[in-house]
């Protein structure tokens, strides 16, 4: 699509496409306290599934509205800032990308204010997962891991205001990186052994399954009923936009009892709130863990790299009591830079730049093939928790992502995913067959940005034809349509996929 189009669609995406007319619908969207009568009955049209797919939707090449990335599609291509920021604001991204792509030291250094790696950790820098702020990817063969780590936890109910009981030793994660003079956690080694799929044609694709070990343990036994997760650091665009979508849109969705029948269900993550004591929603991680990008990222510096911010004050990272070595270990702490290693503004920034990373526009959408995939993805199901589109509150915190039509393909709920995917991980109120619905955007361009394809939540999937049939649970009816299809329709499907 020419640049000039999409340029000009950046600045009018919003404003032409919600300028419908008003019609029947007046009392729609009741939740949208921060809309009109007038406009909630605009924005139910724009949202609703479309009923024609010989043609692509208006502004469907603007996922992410007026902050649509719309130049050259490269291997940077999720590492720009949103396009309709200032330029006051294109330099506090700027800011916040050195603080993402910084390699912390361990302490004491002679390097000022870089040091405070660790104790114990799992990478020295936010770059080191998110690679050029895509998707994180499981090791090669002869690859220590980086991008992919283990969460840990014990069965039981967790003390007040917390999501889990930690491992008692090893506490939330395990971490197979230390600073000099401390023992790491242990190694983590993933082992595959392949099983085949047949599909309705007698295609027979195959899917790695993964076994996952922790040897050499540095501080003694596990609790023998440590629960274990594994997690791939997920792409990094368009959380500002995810963050604004408004709270009553997500919850519209839900459907826990599954009253329609339809065999979806769809619940929100609720979280304690320790700034009220009450409940907050979650939307980010894969189990919508965390329910702001800020306390995503403070969780991320604590327990990732071992880094206090004001957020998560503790220098020690995820050291236990138990792991007295590494509570004797230095801190990055100064007192002339502030109270911790990581003080004002260093999340404030990181957190900045986190919400503002733009989608890319999308390729081809008005192309035969990608249209009948299109069409395959609603017919199938695949749009009833990958949800297409959002208009965003019009009280957003930041001006940019105000009322953006947007298309992340989530609709931010819990859903049981079936045995196959399942981590038997509790985590808040999400069970341990649960998982949030990621967002597709941009996910066609994975093996561009990261250097190769890997998908689901520890990056099992080589393929997106892999990670569609590891669906179960509530996407095993999607799953199963996609395996009778001929292969003209995987093909338009996955053309659509990766379109996205």
């Amino acid at each position: 699509m020419p640049s000039a189009y999409l340029s000009a669609a950046a600045s009018l995406c919003v404003a032409a496409s919600l300028a419908l007319p008003a019609h029947a619908g007046e009392g729609a969207l009741p939740h949208r306290d921060d809309l009109s009568p007038r406009d909630r009955a605009r924005v139910a049209r724009v949202v609703a599934d479309p009923a024609d797919f010989s043609a692509a939707e208006a502004f469907e090449a603007m996922p992410g509205g007026a902050a649509t990335y719309i130049k050259r599609i490269n291997v940077n291509a999720f590492s720009f800032p949103s396009a309709n920021i200032s330029f006051e604001d294109q330099q506090r991204f700027a800011v916040g990308n050195g603080l993402f792509r910084k390699l912390w030291v361990s302490s004491p250094s002679s390097t000022n204010a870089s040091d405070g790696l660790g104790p114990l950790f799992n990478a020295r820098s936010c770059q080191g997962c998110h690679l050029k702020d895509g998707r994180g990817h499981p090791p090669r063969d002869g690859e220590e891991p980086v991008a992919l780590f283990l969460r840990l936890s014990v069965p039981g109910e967790p003390d007040p205001g917390e999501l889990l009981r930690p491992e008692p030793t090893y506490g939330t994660q395990f971490q197979n990186y230390a600073v000099p003079g401390l023992k790491s956690e242990g190694r983590l080694e993933v082992r595959y052994s392949e099983t085949s799929v047949t599909l309705g044609d007698g295609t027979l694709v195959s899917l790695r399954v993964p076994d996952y070990r922790m040897t050499d343990l540095g501080y003694g036994p596990m609790s023998p009923d440590v629960l274990v997760s594994p997690r791939v650091a997920p792409q990094m665009i368009g959380l500002g936009l995810l963050e604004a979508i408004h709270p009553g849109d997500i919850l519209a969705g839900a459907d826990p009892d599954d009253s329609d029948g339809d065999g979806i269900s769809g619940r929100p993550s609720w979280l304690p709130d320790p700034a009220t004591g009450g409940k907050v929603l979650g939307r980010f991680g894969w189990k919508g863990e965390a329910p702001t990008v800020r306390a995503q990222s403070a969780g991320a510096f604590a327990g990732d790299i071992g880094i206090s911010t004001p957020d998560e004050p503790n220098p020690y990272g995820d050291c236990t009591p138990a792991q007295t070595e590494c509570l004797a270990m230095p801190t990055g702490e100064q007192a002339n830079l502030g109270p911790t290693e990581g003080p004002d503004p260093v999340l404030e920034l990181v957190d900045f730049y986190s919400r503002n990373l733009a989608v890319p526009r999308r390729r081809d959408v008005d192309d035969p093939q990608v249209l009948a995939g299109k069409a395959q993805f609603h017919e199938l199901g695949c749009a009833s928790c990958h949800r297409p589109k959002f208009v965003t509150s019009r009280k957003a915190e930041l001006e940019a992502h105000r009322f953006q039509l947007i298309w992340p393909y989530s609709d931010m709920l819990l859903h049981d995913m079936g045995e196959g995917l399942a981590d038997n991980r509790p985590l808040a109120n999400a069970s341990g067959r649960e998982w949030r619905t990621a967002p597709l955007w941009g996910i066609g361009l994975t093996e561009l940005v990261s250097g190769q394809e890997s998908y689901l939540h520890d990056g099992r999937a080589r393929t997106l034809e892999e990670a569609i049939l590891w669906h179960g649970g509530e996407g095993q009816a999607a799953r199963d349509g996609y395996a009778a299809l001929d292969r003209v329709d995987r093909e338009a499907l996955l053309r659509f996929l990766k379109s996205l």
